[in-house]
């Protein structure tokens, strides 16, 4: 019986760990021996066989060595003594000396005479006497030459047999021979030979019986546990899939064996066959009813078990299981085991913790529905109502409780109709009508059947909506009277239309001989340009001539003077034509620029040249700050008509002991020049038509400076076609800022900013 008491139980489950763990290393052990034994049993009988046939052959051959062995020495010594026996008494015969029933069998003596002849033989030869020795020999003719000295010598005889032989010379001059035949001699060694050929036989019959056994038995064995592994693998396959484990709780001993579709389950990984009572325990969620209390329960008596618990997997999380389960009587030992299946139940679990959620859901938003809602199922029973519901029928919340049939609810509190109106009856599971109620409400009701038979409606109150239609109808009276009023308005409409088109059409001829006029406009100033310079160069070289006195003098000094005023107003009117020549090409887009890199410092230098004279000649300070290694990418004479243009203005509009400034700075991608000047500055009103050609600040009949009007004009526009711009800052009695912003070539180096 297990304890109650979880500390005794917790000792207990680590001491049958410690057990278990010892199990299961000898149970490997045990397995792998197991699969040498099946290789190592079948050599171990074939060495003992081929170590029992090797014994048995070197015994019976030193056996057969040793019968050998004495034969040659019996016949050795019974040469010996017949010739001893035939030395004392010559011319005897062999068979008073030797009778024939005291020699060995097989054995025979032959007595020759000095020339060889056989003289006497025992046993007796039929043909023995008068024939030589050695016919009698066979293949020992050398026994007969050397006698004594050949020793005995294995011989085969006439008849083909073999037989041990040895000669002895007699005194006389004659010899004697003993013939020893190696059948008889090794006659009782063949019977021992065949003792033992029996024995190797039946030896052999069992051992190779045995082994025969033991190949099927262990075949056999093979093939149960083959089929056990496959059915084992197939049944944790089954409940892998299934996600399923297999519990089998010991708890007599307090150890837990789990399939391995268990550890799969949890992510876990077999490291020994059994897990104790504390580790299992170890791994139940605290809020669950724990294994402790299990098993007092199953203590006090027998039950099944049907319980849901969580566990913690080898990731950290909690999977919940449900574990079905039985006791079951051990029939080898009579101890109790608690053998059942544990489902992963996690997915219906958040399936139904999200169906309970969806459920709520579901009535939260029927409850906000803003029309009545009631669902109806195959039996007219309530499954489903909202307050709206409720509230249009007057009933309580214990009056609408599901489950309800339709006659006891609406029986007593649906509400008499006085009229009803179909909208839509298409079809025979769905259908929507409105209905008057005897307070003058009106209610639009739309039925639904559902699949299971039963059917929704949706009560929508639609009194106001009811009230609106009846002022739309009048809305629509009136609707149609304005509607005759629209289109006699239309039809006057449709004449202004008319005459707007005439207007915009005449306006469009206009504009073209607007644009036709510029043109020919800007084609004139270009050609007058060209044929204003021919007559003006003319001028202005005769007048230099003059004033130079090249072919004599004038004469007056007043002469000259007027020659300086032709040559100087000469000039002027030839920058003027300059400029007004640039514009024209300009605005004709017949200007083509050569874009290249262009060193600020070297353009600004060329242009601080043209304006320096005439700033020394008004006492004005020039100050530059610039990179000294700012380029942009210009037309180089583009870029120093600007120049010109801006700094010009500025020594023009800046009166005597004023200041002229000229920044360059570095920005992303362009070098940002700013010419600014303390001159008389520019009104905020005149600020948005500068730029433009022939535009100047003081009007034509108020001018104190003199100038085209096109040196920002040419400025701005030369800056545009760059891809950059121009913009002006100016305060009246302050002085102007003009920002100049030219692009950068790609790849710019980053200098640093150096004061001129």
């Amino acid at each position: 019986m297990l304890e109650a008491d979880p500390a005794p139980l917790a000792s207990r489950a680590a001491t049958i760990l410690g057990i278990d763990r010892v199990s299961c290393t000898t149970h490997r052990w045990l397995a792998r021996a197991e699969v040498w034994l099946r290789f190592a049993v079948p050599v171990m009988l074939g060495l003992f066989l081929v170590c029992l046939f090797a014994v048995t052959v070197t015994r019976l051959t030193v056996d057969r060595q040793a019968v050998l062995a004495d034969a040659e020495r019996q016949t050795d010594l019974l040469a010996r003594l017949a010739a001893a026996d035939l030395a004392r008494q010559p011319g005897g015969r062999l068979d008073r000396i030797l009778p024939a029933g005291s020699l060995p069998v097989g054995c025979r003596f032959l007595l020759a005479d000095a020339g060889g002849s056989v003289v006497d033989a025992v046993p007796p030869v039929a043909d023995a006497p008068g024939h030589g020795l050695a016919g009698h020999l066979g293949d020992g003719q050398v026994l007969g030459i050397l006698g004594e000295r050949a020793g005995i010598r294995a011989v085969t005889l006439a008849d083909g047999e073999g037989a041990l032989a040895a000669v002895r010379r007699l005194p006389g001059g004659g010899q004697v021979a003993v013939i020893q035949r190696l059948g008889p001699v090794l006659t009782a060694w063949r019977q021992r030979a065949r003792v033992e050929a029996v024995l190797i036989c039946a030896v052999t019959l069992v051992v190779v019986c045995t082994g025969v056994a033991y190949a099927l038995q262990a075949d056999r064995a093979r093939s149960v546990d083959r089929v056990f592994e496959q059915v084992r693998h197939r049944l944790d396959t089954a409940l892998s899939r299934g996600r399923c484990g297999l519990w089998d709780w010991d708890i007599p001993r307090g150890r837990i064996y789990w399939s391995d579709s268990m550890y799969q389950l949890l992510g876990y990984v077999r490291d020994r066959e059994f897990l104790s009572f504390g580790d299992v325990n170890g791994l139940v969620h605290p809020d669950d009813t724990d294994l402790y209390g299990l098993a007092r329960q199953l203590a006090v008596r027998d039950a099944t078990v049907d319980h849901e618990f969580r566990i913690r997997a080898a990731n950290g999380d909690w999977i919940w299981l449900k574990a079905r389960a039985e006791i079951v009587q051990d029939l080898e030992d009579g101890g109790r085991h608690l053998v059942g299946i544990v489902i992963d139940i996690s997915e219906q679990r958040r399936l139904a913790e999200s169906t309970a959620t969806a459920d709520m859901r579901l009535r939260d938003a029927v409850e906000a529905v803003s029309e009545a809602f009631v669902l109806w199922d195959a039996q007219n029973r309530l499954v489903l109502c909202n307050s709206k519901f409720r509230g249009l029928h007057a009933l309580d919340a214990e009056e609408a409780v599901p489950g309800r049939r339709y006659e006891s609810i609406m029986g007593r509190a649906a509400l008499p109709a006085v009229r009803r109106e179909v909208l839509n009856g298409e079809g025979a599971g769905a259908r929507t009508f409105e209905a008057e109620l005897a307070d003058g409400r009106w209610l639009q009701i739309s039925e639904r059947r559902t699949k299971d038979g039963g059917y929704v409606s949706v009560g929508t109150d639609i009194t106001t909506l009811k009230r609106h239609q009846e002022r739309l109808l009048e809305s629509e009276r009136q609707l149609i009277a304005t509607v005759a009023d629209l289109k006699r308005s239309r039809r006057t409409l449709e004449l202004q239309t008319q005459q707007l088109a005439d207007l915009a059409e005449r306006y469009l001829d206009q504009k073209a001989q607007a644009e036709s006029a510029n043109r020919s406009k800007s084609e004139f100033l270009a050609n007058m340009s060209h044929e204003l310079r021919t007559p003006l160069n003319a001028i202005l070289g005769f007048a230099e001539v003059m004033e130079s006195e090249v072919f004599g003098t004038l004469g007056s000094d007043k002469y000259r003077e007027y020659c300086n005023d032709i040559r100087s107003s000469g000039g002027y009117l030839l920058s003027v034509i300059d400029d007004i020549l640039d514009m024209s090409r300009i605005e004709a887009r017949r200007l083509t620029l050569t874009k290249k890199p262009v060193p600020v410092a070297a353009a600004l230098e060329r242009a601080l040249k043209l304006v320096a004279e005439p700033a020394r000649a008004r006492g004005l300070a020039l100050a530059v700050e610039m990179h000294p290694d700012a380029v942009v990418m210009a037309d180089e004479r583009a870029l120093q008509q600007i120049l010109v243009n801006l700094l010009q203005n500025a020594v023009k509009f800046t009166p005597e002991g004023g200041r002229v400034a000229i920044r360059t700075r570095r920005a992303i991608d362009a070098v940002h020049i700013f010419v600014e000047d303390n001159g008389i500055g520019i009104p905020k009103s005149v600020l948005p038509k500068l730029g433009a050609p022939f535009e100047q600040v003081e009007t034509n009949f108020a001018r104190s400076y003199k100038g085209s009007g096109l040196g920002l004009a040419i400025a701005r526009s030369l800056s545009e076609l760059h891809g950059g711009g121009l913009r002006i800052r100016s305060e009246e009695g302050c002085g102007t800022i003009v920002l100049v912003r030219l692009p950068m070539p790609e790849a710019a180096p980053t200098p640093e900013i150096a004061a001129v």
